[in-house]
């Protein structure tokens, strides 16, 4: 899917309808912005809360990881 969208004042851009059906985006959502060689890439960020942020790092999906194996065995 390819779609042409101007470059405006403060060099802002308007997402396309037809990708925000595909990619679910709401106002104030944070993205990152990527350069690669001659390309933008746009991602959408998913926020953590701080309170939670530990159950995301490596360490520990790394454990949830083994325990979902080791449960999966026990069933």
């Amino acid at each position: 899917m390819s779609h042409t969208v101007k470059v405006r004042t403060k060099y802002q851009i308007t997402i396309p309808e037809e990708v925000r059906k595909i990619i679910p985006l709401e106002v104030g959502t944070r993205v990152e912005v990527i350069a690669r060689e001659n390309e933008i890439i746009i991602k959408p960020v998913i926020e953590v809360p701080r309170e939670q942020a530990w159950f995301w790092t490596e360490e520990w999906q790394e454990m949830e990881k083994k325990l979902q194996k080791i449960k999966k065995k026990v069933e």
